[in-house]
């Protein structure tokens, strides 16, 4: 039997890791059920999004891990998924090609950011979604101490006032004074459609967010969206005009293109949709999890959101579970009914909020160490050691905030 993990991201990395757990408990030998990842390369990028300086640090290598608890890594992309003869067809990076059976398959391949068709985004955008792109704009970044000083030099724009842009938004003015010093007249503009900054965050948080942003120095736009880029700035939908070198695209993520591989039916972010074990609805023997699924959270109608924070937990019921299948055990249904946030503010500090209210619990200094020890610690892979990292994958404790 051989049960098939695509993406060695957070869901993909807690997939292995639990499906392990369950192999081992149920003495059953690696041979009699191979667990094999497929990815890229066996390194697990340990942020979401990649707003912090010298991001090429941000991995996290997995391999070690992976041999420890006895699952096999595949080295390249998953191109082509066929559920009716549970293949999946794999290219590395010299372009060869070969196809990996399965009997269960779990798609945790995550997200990408969403690119809109805007005049001038392709050439000129700038983005904190993936790690190439994140080294991308670290390099132009320190490039800018090379240019003359003119106010589109000192000037970003952040397009995007949701979780992503905020972070990237309020880490930039202590990045730019680091490149370009501290006489260097910076600005730092965060663009945003809706009505309010941080509109998925509510009414409670906002007033920190705000204060936050004004305290770094970071202005906002409210109520205008980007219309055009090109090489002397952004023009807003409101037809203003800023003069900049430097736009970073924050304004909305998607299901990484695999889903459409299967033949399932997706939400409008691309996302598969499962039934509480996370398995796919309506194909059998693929469960997916992470940003690649759209599950239940709870039986309140709340659904997990696209953060690590679900991804981990879901990767856990999602690995376990179709281990669950081919062992002839029951499965467990996935729940997560605890949900906190904790959104970096840069120099001034950071917002920890609990519950699907986004509550108010921790702000500034005191906040920003629990982020530190999150980004530092929480959502890093667990230690080589077999005993070690199988513990770390039970369901039911993963994620348990």
């Amino acid at each position: 039997m051989r049960l098939v993990i695509i993406g060695a991201g957070f869901a993909g990395m807690y997939a292995a890791l639990s499906a392990a757990r369950l192999r081992e408990i149920q003495g059953v030998s690696p041979e009699a059920l191979e667990i094999a990842l497929v990815a890229p390369e066996p390194t697990l990028v340990v942020r979401p999004r990649l707003y912090e300086r010298k991001p090429e640090s941000l991995t996290a290598p997995l391999l070690d891990v992976l041999e420890a608890i006895d699952v096999s890594y595949v080295q390249g992309s998953a191109e082509t998924v066929d559920t009716k003869s549970r293949l999946v067809k794999i290219a590395n990076a010299k372009g060869t090609k070969k196809s990996l059976s399965y009997d269960r398959l779990v798609v945790t391949t995550g997200s990408r950011l969403f690119r809109p068709n805007i005049p001038g985004l392709a050439e000129h955008g700038f983005s904190v979604d993936s790690l190439d792109d994140a080294i991308t704009l670290d390099k132009h970044l320190h490039g800018l101490a090379k240019r003359p000083a003119t106010t589109g030099r000192d000037t970003v724009v952040v397009a995007g006032g949701g979780f992503t842009g905020i972070e990237a938004a309020t880490e930039m003015p202590a990045r730019l004074r680091e490149i370009l010093g501290t006489s260097a007249k910076t600005r730092v503009i965060i663009v945003e459609r809706s009505d309010a900054i941080a509109p998925d965050m509510g009414a409670g948080p906002r007033p920190v967010i705000e204060e936050a942003l004004r305290k770094v120095g970071v202005e906002t736009r409210i109520g205008a969206g980007v219309a055009s880029l090109d090489e002397s700035g952004v023009t807003l939908s409101s037809g203003e005009h800023i003069e900049t070198e430097t736009v970073i695209w924050a304004a909305g993520i998607r299901a990484a293109p695999l889903t459409a591989q299967i033949p399932a039916e997706r939400d409008s972010f691309g996302r598969l949709l499962v039934d509480r074990c996370l398995q796919v609805t309506g194909v059998q023997g693929v469960f997916a999890a992470g940003d690649a699924a759209r599950a239940a959270c709870d039986d309140e109608g709340n659904y997990a959101l696209m953060s690590c924070q679900h991804a981990t937990r879901m990767g856990a019921f999602a690995g376990n579970n179709a281990a669950a299948e081919l062992l002839g055990l029951a499965t467990r249904p996935y729940h997560q009914k605890t949900y906190v946030t904790c959104l970096d503010l840069g120099e001034a500090g950071a917002l920890f909020t609990r519950g699907w209210e986004r509550n108010v619990e921790m702000v500034g200094d005191v906040a920003k160490k629990t982020k530190r020890e999150i980004n530092t610690v929480w959502i890093y892979p667990p230690r080589a050691e077999r005993a070690a990292a199988l513990a770390s994958a039970d369901p039911e404790r993963v994620t348990d905030l």
